[in-house]
């Protein structure tokens, strides 16, 4: 029974019967949660750390293969054959970090990448075994082809002890090669003297057995180096139309003075002639032409010399000899391709170890007559001394007091192996020579 009475009836949420018509119309009370929904959002909360904790192992894994990359680069870099095609010596200044090591090897040539050096000097240090990781200071022998690796083990060990082989200024190719024969610390024959002006003069530092092959070849690398780099710097105008005729000319610059101060005024007047078309007169060219690679500099020349029809010799030519006539030095590259900016066309000794420049035949004459006046003076001085110095002592006493008059009397010495500067054409008397 009641089952029919309650058919039909509204109940509340609860499923009492409503106590009025008003609590029927009330809205009903919004049911409760499902149990599942707090489960929902805890797994919505667990599955964003895993994304999260995915995306940050991703992104590690990227990073660790990228430097991965990288590393393999490095390490690549760090053990292949470098880049040097010829052993060389490479100078460590004291004080230089690691960076500046680096820069100064990839600018020498010797590593491809300075970065790469670095990364790997720092990688040693983190792994490696050894004491101490210092690069030091000193002068090294690096291999051809030495591996980046070969050449950090090298700066490490510090192993710098070097022969020294110096080459001066102003000798011919056969000089030198005369010279690189008689050192005992090179191994191997020459068979012939390089060309005539391609090797630099300088001091070279090389280990024991190094071949004489590979000195010369470094001598030759060297210099067509600087050649290259001050052709690009030279004044323009110059009446050289390649690197190759600038050099004929400093090995003739080279000849004439020995003097730091005066070489950009000797180039000066040697240039100045060339433009004009007049012959450039040289002393040093005559013997060359003569003589070739075994000439004796600084000889008197003779009259029947000067005469002397050869393919070098100024006097008889016009313009540049076909070869040059030594091996010039930096300074005297510098010169010819920066000479001074004057008129002058002739210069002579002055007697003091310099020379007197002029403009004019005129005053160029005067110049040689103040010369011969001055070579006069001091003949009659070491005349006097001699014969003061034998009325006065005998023996060693005698030649003493010789030789001390002479030196009073006598004037600066000149550098060694120069010649006197040109003289004009129509200039009949004997040209004064440095001794």
């Amino acid at each position: 029974m009641s089952d029919r009475r309650d058919t039909g009836r509204p109940k509340t949420v609860s499923g009492l019967r409503p106590r009025s018509p008003a609590e029927a119309l009330e809205p009903a009370r919004a049911p409760s949660r499902p149990k599942g929904t707090r489960i929902r959002r805890e797994r919505r909360f667990l599955g964003a750390i895993v994304r999260v904790v995915s995306g940050v192992l991703t992104t590690v894994l990227v990073i660790m293969a990228v430097l991965g990359g990288i590393g393999f680069l490095v390490y690549n870099q760090f053990e292949s054959p470098g880049p040097l095609d010829m052993t060389r010596t490479i100078a460590v200044p004291r004080g230089e970090g690691r960076i500046e090591v680096a820069a100064r090897l990839e600018r020498e040539g010797i590593i491809s990448n300075r970065w790469a050096f670095v990364a790997s000097h720092l990688m040693q240090g983190f792994v490696g075994r050894r004491k101490s990781y210092e690069i030091k200071a000193g002068e090294y022998e690096i291999k051809k082809g030495a591996s980046m690796h070969q050449v950090l083990d090298t700066l490490m060990e510090g192993k710098s002890v070097l022969s020294k082989l110096t080459v001066p200024e102003g000798l011919t190719s056969l000089q030198i090669t005369e010279r690189i024969k008689a050192d005992p610390n090179l191994a191997g024959e020459i068979e012939t003297a390089p060309a005539e002006g391609t090797l630099l003069p300088e001091t070279y530092r090389f280990s024991k057995g190094m071949t004489r092959a590979d000195i010369i070849e470094r001598m030759r690398a060297d210099q067509a180096k600087l050649v290259a780099a001050l052709w690009e710097k030279r004044q323009p105008g110059l009446p050289f139309e390649t690197p190759e005729q600038a050099i004929v000319m400093a090995s003739i610059v080279e000849k004439e003075t020995g003097r730091s101060d005066e070489r950009d005024r000797v180039a000066a007047v040697f240039v100045n002639r060339l433009r004009k078309g007049m012959p450039l007169q040289s002393d040093p060219t005559i013997l060359y032409g003569l003589y070739g690679g075994a000439v004796q500099w600084g000889k008197p020349i003779l009259r029947s010399e000067i005469d002397s029809k050869t393919a070098h010799n100024t006097y008889q030519i016009r313009g540049l000899p076909p070869t040059p006539i030594c091996n010039p030095g930096r300074p005297a590259l510098e010169a010819t391709l920066n000479p001074a900016k004057t008129n002058d066309l002739f210069f002579v000794a002055d007697g003091q170890g310099g020379h007197t420049f002029t403009e004019t035949l005129k005053d160029h004459n005067a110049a040689v007559q103040n010369w011969r006046k001055h070579e006069k003076d001091v003949k009659a001085a070491k005349q006097e001394a001699a014969r003061a110095a034998a009325s006065g002592g005998t023996g060693a006493a005698a030649a003493a007091a010789e030789e001390e008059a002479a030196a009073e009397a006598a004037p600066a010495p000149p550098a060694p192996a120069a010649a006197a500067a040109p003289k004009a054409a129509p200039l009949p008397q004997k040209k004064p020579k440095k001794q």
